[in-house]
């Protein structure tokens, strides 16, 4: 039978849907799912699980299997035509469980998700759509091209950009625990899985990858119900109650790139939740935090403004396209309210913008029985703090008491701060340490039963309450600390923890760039690199030439809000920034808003030191040298980056503006770098 592009067949004790690049093999004798890609690549022994009471329900312990007709149907959306069917688990006496699956036509990967149906009211907080568990033997084959003597990575993707937290890959054999995502790839040929949930209203969804042996991967667990010290949770995820209960929908393909594959999946997640639309320029610009900390005070904000219009301002670094920003951080209440307005002011006079700091899910004080400011002391900071089961607010995290999004009178603070930064003249916020608002509790919301749920109420808030229409022009919303996913709240996120200036805090930035450099454009507008420190932060020794340059042109690559970081009232700061950020050709690069793509994925839970962008105009090649006491010669592949050299290639050093034939070494060519120093190539066919 055929269904549009889609071709169904009912054998013995297989039912197969097969859209020409997916074949879905279902096992109705065992329970259980294949997936084979006309590429090669096959995940198989896939079924399903959920937490019944004290009882884990699976899929293959059910007696009876079936493809329920009703449910096949065709289906356009998004994601473009496609077919949806269920595979149905029955058993008497248990709860009847549907795998739901979406192909759609020529896409190399569908979406899946577990629906669990009760008689009677259920309730669970632990589902698990995808799963597969082996011994011996491997649940993945790659496809053509991959080479099985070739490593398996298998990608760590953490929950949040808090506490320096890493993003890893790791060689098989490991146990890897992911989150929201993971991609499982041969490191040479680049044949891989990326799989991954796609919708964040409910569940934190956590996927396992595991394998004995270097040549398998032995087990695979995609689920819902994530809540642990990488979700910054100190109580079990929250339980889902009905009747029916339904797990996260997950992303499945095969591609024989896995960086492609990732893109994918980022696109895939705008499909349903797109990014914040943002008309205005690449944010650029400077915040206050690592220049002068908690010490920010008048002086050194209005000093910041009046540097830029003078020295940079019209000078390549921004213009009237551009959007650029001058920013407190914390501690912008060291003003007084009279400076506060005379320096927004300053800033708008000087044609700039005004940015401002404020952490809405998060109580700083001692004594949760302080009063929350503006109610009058009729409401006390104890009563919207998330609490736990026996009423207690819950612990501290990076200092603060988590704040209960779901809470009228925290929703009614949320909304007073909001509008007093935008009545004073703002047009920018950072906001930070938001995953106190995702952490599992009891809410006063009692309809809330998870973090995500409650998370997702107070960013829809922030986003409503600062949407243009509303407040009558644009405001860009940055996140500083903040889970990864729900997204669509914001134009920008941090890409990782505080990165100040040092070569380690370079190579730390690219560590998130180098496994999370598809985030941009899909998730967020910008990824944020954090601030571009020059010279010297606060806390920091000065920094050297190369370490400087190497901090700028990571940001620049980013794809990118680009804020400097440095007190500009040091001389060497000052002078670094007039020559460096009046280069057009490295400002061009930094205002096209585009990441660089990391040419290899195997550094661990390093940095790449190699990243790509292809453009018309040639290759655009960004090479690091994290020694910080050594020199470094990279050996780069023009295979590995896609790049002609048959004719020749010319090559020009966005710095310098030197520019000269490449002499190649094979099928390469060598980048010497002094220690710290770091290189933008622009790379032509002769």
């Amino acid at each position: 039978m055929r269904i549009g592009q889609f071709k169904l067949e009912q054998r013995t004790e297989e039912y197969v849907v097969d859209n020409g690049v997916i074949q879905v093999k279902v096992h109705l004798s065992e329970g259980n799912v294949s997936l084979n890609w006309s590429s090669g690549a096959a995940l198989v022994g896939l079924y399903a699980e959920a937490r019944y009471g004290l009882e884990q329900l699976r899929s293959t312990f059910y007696s009876k299997h079936y493809v329920n007709e009703a449910s096949v149907q065709s289906i356009e959306d998004g994601y473009g035509k496609g077919l949806h069917w269920s595979f149905e688990h029955e058993e008497i006496g248990k709860p009847l469980m549907r795998q739901h699956f979406r192909m759609y036509e020529q896409l190399p990967y569908l979406l899946m998700e577990l629906e669990v149906e009760s008689e009677l009211e259920w309730e669970t907080n632990e589902i698990t759509p995808l799963a597969a568990y082996l011994n011996d033997g491997s649940i993945a084959q790659f496809g053509t091209g991959a080479d099985a003597s070739e490593e398996i990575r298998a990608l760590f993707v953490p929950f949040d950009n808090d506490k320096w937290v890493r993003f890893a890959s790791h060689v098989i054999p490991c146990s890897v625990h992911s989150y929201e995502t993971t991609a499982i790839y041969r490191a040479q040929s680049r044949n891989g899985f990326v799989i991954g949930s796609v919708t964040h209203d409910t569940w934190k969804t956590g996927v396992v990858v595991e394998g004995t042996f270097s040549e398998d991967l032995g087990r695979l667990r995609v689920y819902g119900g994530a809540a642990d010290m990488q979700t910054r949770d100190t109580l079990a995820h929250g339980a889902l109650r009905g009747k029916s209960i339904v797990s996260p929908t997950i992303f499945v393909g095969a591609f024989s790139d896995y960086r492609d594959g990732l893109e994918q999946y980022g696109k895939a997640n705008a499909v349903l939740a797109p990014a914040l639309p943002w008309e205005g320029g690449i944010p650029m610009g400077w915040n206050s935090w690592s220049a002068v900390m908690d010490k920010l005070d008048y002086d050194v904000y209005t000093h910041t403004s009046d540097f830029f219009a003078k020295e940079l301002q019209q000078n390549s670094f921004a213009d009237k396209n551009d959007s650029l920003y001058v920013n407190f951080d914390a501690c912008w209440q060291n003003l007084s309210e009279e400076q506060m307005k005379d320096a927004v002011r300053r800033v708008k006079a000087n044609g700039q913008k005004p940015g401002i700091y404020f952490t809405p899910f998060a109580f700083w004080g001692s004594d949760p029985n302080s009063p929350v400011e503006g109610t009058d002391d009729r409401v006390l900071y104890r009563d919207i703090l998330i609490k736990n089961q026996a009423g207690q607010p819950l612990p501290k995290l990076d200092g603060a008491f988590p704040i209960d999004p779901t809470h009228p009178e925290a929703q009614e603070r949320i909304k007073r701060t909001l509008d007093s930064f935008v009545e004073l003249g703002f047009d920018y916020v950072k906001l930070d340490f938001l995953a106190h608002g995702s952490m599992e509790g009891v809410f006063h919301d009692e309809s809330v039963r998870t973090g995500i749920q409650a998370y997702n109420i107070g960013m829809a808030l922030v986003r409503d309450t600062l949407a243009p229409e509303r407040v009558g022009r644009p405001f860009l919303i940055n996140l500083s600390i903040a889970p990864l996913f729900p997204h669509g709240y914001a134009h920008s996120r941090r890409v990782s923890c505080d990165a100040f200036g040092t070569i380690n805090d370079t190579e730390y930035m690219l560590n998130a760039l180098t496994y999370g450099w598809w985030i941009n454009d899909n998730l967020y507008r910008f990824n944020d690199p954090d601030h571009v420190v020059l010279f010297k932060s606060v806390n920091q020794r000065a920094i050297s030439e190369h370490e400087g340059r190497s901090r700028l042109n990571s940001a620049v690559i980013s794809g990118t809000s680009l804020l400097l970081g440095d007190d500009y009232r040091m001389e060497e700061a000052a002078q670094r920034a007039k020559e460096w950020m009046t280069n057009p050709e490295i400002m061009a690069l930094a205002k096209r808003g585009v990441t660089f793509r990391p040419v290899e994925c195997t550094s661990g839970n390093k940095s790449e030191n190699l990243f790509m962008l292809s453009t018309e105009e040639g290759t655009y090649v960004a090479a690091f040298n994290f020694e910080a006491e050594k020199e470094s010669i990279l050996l780069a592949s023009f295979a590995r980056m896609g790049i002609d050299s048959s004719k020749g290639i010319v090559v020009r050093d966005l710095w310098s503006g030197q520019e000269g034939q490449l002499e190649t070494e094979g099928d390469g060519y060598r980048i010497e770098l002094a220690p710290s120093e770091s290189k933008l190539l622009l790379y032509v066919q002769a």
